[in-house]
């Protein structure tokens, strides 16, 4: 996940990760150099968080509907 504390968003997709026990790594775009950059060549954009999973896809801005969909599906696959 690419965010940064400063984004609500970020704070609120990194808390259902966090609730759901899901192993993740945190690319915080304020102390990684490249980090927006990777973040922006994954998804095209500049907004953020930019979740990135195992099978090669990603959401950007997800609600936590969305992200706990995917969590789901991940699980049942």
């Amino acid at each position: 996940m690419y965010g940064a504390e400063w984004c609500g968003d970020c704070r609120r997709s990194k808390a259902l990760l966090d609730r759901r026990g899901v192993d993740y790594d945190y690319v915080d775009l304020e102390l990684v150099f490249d980090g927006a950059e990777r973040a922006k060549a994954i998804s095209g954009r500049t907004q953020i968080p930019v979740v990135v999973f195992p099978d090669g896809t990603h959401f950007t801005e997800p609600t936590d509907a969305e992200l706990a969909g995917k969590l789901d599906e991940a699980i049942a696959a």
